[in-house]
């Protein structure tokens, strides 16, 4: 069963002092899904820093962090330990979607979307972050990121794309894809990047603010542009 929950609330305060950390520490620890356990982290919240500074929510408990005012409507959301779901974050099923996978203390930032639809789905490595106003829509082919990879802000990643044969609307054409999308460990995806399906970008690869990635990135490559096209490799800034 889909379960919606979204609750505003107001800002939080930016002290830092011995009675604000008592007062996240506790409510913290016991914040998590559920009614209770979401009106605890709306507690703790309030006391914690905004943005990236609520992050330290999420390693209080191995339950981790959703904040109050996130969106989680998906039949099958796996959390790790310790992952952290911002506030305007939206985890959301559009038909026969597969599983949205979160590993242990990823981070998803303010305004991200994860949407899986017709058996995609999405794969997130430990200790990965996506930041906020990332994109990652997974149909017929999953996304899958591995561990300790970077994805900055309003990042686009699609595993899909939409037929175009003469005589029929866009809209109404089947989605197609190549193959899934990998982005594997330690990679770096720059800001506003673009990623389409069956790109695979090696591990510790970098990719460029704005880049529109068509074709594999090797391991260890810094790419950018559009199309993406390999700069130099990181060995050569030894």
């Amino acid at each position: 069963m889909k379960t919606l929950y979204r609750i505003q609330h107001g800002g939080a305060s930016n002290s830092a002092g011995p009675l604000a950390k008592r007062w996240v520490r506790f409510w913290g620890r016991l914040g998590g899904p559920g009614l209770f356990r979401c009106l605890a982290s709306r507690l703790a919240a309030m006391a914690a820093p905004p943005h990236l500074g609520q992050v330290v929510l999420a390693r209080l408990t191995p339950r981790g962090y959703i904040d109050s005012a996130a969106i989680l409507y998906h039949s099958d959301l796996r959390l790790g330990r310790h992952v952290y779901i911002a506030g305007g974050v939206l985890v959301f099923e559009n038909g026969q979607g597969g599983p949205v996978s979160l590993g242990n203390e990823v981070a998803i930032h303010r305004h991200a979307v994860l949407e899986t639809g017709r058996q995609g789905a999405i794969q997130i490595g430990n200790g990965s972050s996506i930041h906020p106003g990332c994109q990652l829509k997974a149909y017929v082919q999953p996304i899958s990121i591995g561990e300790g990879v970077m994805i900055a802000a309003n990042v686009a990643i699609y595993s899909y794309d939409h037929q175009m044969m003469p005589g029929t609307p866009v809209r109404d054409q089947a989605l197609v894809a190549k193959a899934a999308v990998v982005i594997s460990d330690n990679a770096w995806i720059g800001t506003g990047a673009i990623i389409l399906s069956g790109v695979t970008i090696g591990e510790g690869a970098v990719v460029g603010a704005g880049s529109v990635v068509t074709k594999d990135i090797p391991a260890g490559a810094i790419a950018a542009g559009n199309p993406a096209r390999i700069l130099k490799y990181r060995k050569d800034l030894a």
